[in-house]
């Protein structure tokens, strides 16, 4: 024999009794306090991370129902248009949460360009700076070298590769703190020549399959590149990969990038909600994003490797650009 179910009502949460209690007394009464109630069920909703969907569905579920109990058509206008102002009042904490952000992402945008900006004076100082004076050192080791005997000399031979070494040394830091290429070129030809250097310096192939071509804004090309490139450190310092990923392309109108390791792995929520060990970089690397309009997707477990998913509407990028498959 079957047994005949019942659907259980679902019972109302205590913010959706209290909108229902502050709205129906708005719209019987209307006052200010009423309002006031609004407002701070609106500061509430964002403090319980209530989306603006859940809000809307809720001022239309306690609308509607007030609607069906309405005795004509005059009161119908007058519910509306109170449902109207109570909703407006209730919205005005998200409104200026929202410029709120807006304004954190335009004030974190100018320090990532002026942070980039110091690291690109940096950079040309060590590469062409320190060059000259090392250039000027060697002179005047050859000089000195000439009237040394020949075990002196032999010396001062080991001095000069030590000198090459660390002529070398500072090419390299001068080039992964500001790589030419990147405004020459763009960021793809840079990440190719940093996944080079990487890979050459730590053993670790790293394979790279791009279907998107033409260049990016400048804040673009670098909060992109920034991100790859501590990926990169992560997985050569922290996963220990011994294999990295990269692909690149266009997925209808959404730039994708993305870096997966075959390295430890990590729990990813417990690392977020340890402070102590948010030292990958992975909140820095969301904030790049988060301020050029992107966002970043992070799937890893402890011994599963590292999948990081970059995304960026090209639309945002204003990219002039084509996929090449």
């Amino acid at each position: 024999m079957k047994m005949a179910t019942k659907r259980k009502r679902k019972l109302p949460t205590p913010f959706e009794e209290e909108y229902r209690s502050a709205f129906g007394e708005y719209a019987r009464n209307g006052g200010e306090a009423a309002l006031g109630r609004a407002y701070e069920l609106g500061r509430r909703a964002i403090t319980e991370k209530k989306s603006l969907m859940e809000i809307a569905s809720l001022h239309h579920r306690a609308l509607h129902e007030m609607l069906a109990e309405a005795p004509g058509a005059g009161r119908e206008q007058e519910l509306l248009a109170a449902a109207g102002a109570f909703l407006g009042e209730l919205l005005s904490p998200f409104e200026m949460a929202h410029r709120g952000v807006q304004d954190a992402i335009a004030a974190l945008r100018q320090l990532n360009e002026t942070l980039e900006e110091e690291i690109k004076r940096i950079a040309y100082a060590v590469h062409d700076e320190a060059g000259q004076l090392l250039v000027a050192v060697h002179l005047a080791l050859a000089d000195v070298a000439r009237e040394l005997p020949e075990r002196q000399k032999e010396q001062m031979g080991r001095i000069e590769e030590l000198l090459n070494q660390v002529e070398k040394q500072l090419r390299r830091y001068s080039h992964e703190l500001r790589p030419t290429v990147l405004d020459d070129l763009g960021w793809i030809p840079a990440i190719r020549f940093l996944a080079e250097g990487v890979s050459k310096r730590a053993n670790l192939p790293i394979h790279i399959k791009v279907a998107f071509a033409g260049r990016l804004p400048s804040t673009t090309e670098i909060a992109l590149y920034r991100v790859v490139q501590e990926a990169l450190t992560n997985a050569t310092k922290h996963a220990k990969a011994s294999r990295v990923w990269i692909r690149i392309d266009r997925q209808n109108r959404t730039l994708c990038c993305s870096i997966e390791d075959d390295g430890a792995g990590f729990d990813f929520k417990a690392v977020q909600s340890d402070c102590k060990r948010r030292g990958l970089g992975l909140t820095g690397m969301k904030e790049r994003l988060h301020a050029i309009g992107g966002t970043l997707m992070i799937d890893s477990a402890c011994g599963q490797g590292t999948k990081l998913l970059m995304q960026l509407p090209t639309e945002i990028s204003n990219a002039n650009s084509h996929c090449a498959r």
